[in-house]
């Protein structure tokens, strides 16, 4: 056993300094900015929250739409969509519609925007009722949301 003397109480101080300041270093609070945003929601919208781009950057706000296709292949959600005066949402989009919007979301899979990267006959899509997100055929026949993305 070690003599505890004030040599090796400091010892141990200066060790401790050293992992206080790491750890401070490594949890320190990112800031992010956003821009004050000030829009009007139309009835029946919902406001998602602030879709991130890759890097985590703000990307836009993002807003579903009333409404809800039903019984549409991928093409056709994308029509309805643009009908209802919005988009399909991103497979980003569609995560943050189930984080904070699932209530308003049927429990079924719905389609993104998004073409599958290495089959151009597959899509994205989401079913709401867990939040998973998985590929159909183009052709099968699946629900939409529409959203609407404002500027940040």
């Amino acid at each position: 056993m070690t003599a505890i003397t004030l040599e090796v109480i400091e010892a141990k101080q200066s060790e401790l300094n050293t992992l206080i300041e790491q750890l401070r270093a490594s949890t320190k609070a990112v800031i992010v900015e956003v821009p004050g945003a000030n829009f009007q929601l139309r009835p029946g919208e919902r406001y998602a929250g602030i879709e991130l781009d890759e890097s985590g950057e703000p990307l836009c706000h993002l807003i579903l739409l009333p409404g809800y296709g039903e019984n549409l292949t991928w093409d056709e959600a994308r029509q309805w969509a643009d009908a209802q005066g919005g988009v399909l949402p991103s497979r980003r989009a569609q995560s943050l519609l189930f984080a904070n919007c699932k209530q308003h979301l049927q429990p079924r899979w719905h389609w993104s925007c998004e073409e599958h990267e290495d089959d151009a006959s597959c899509a994205w899509y989401c079913f709401f009722g867990y939040g998973y997100q998985f590929i159909f055929l183009k052709s099968y026949r699946g629900s939409a949301v529409a959203v609407r993305r404002l500027s940040v």
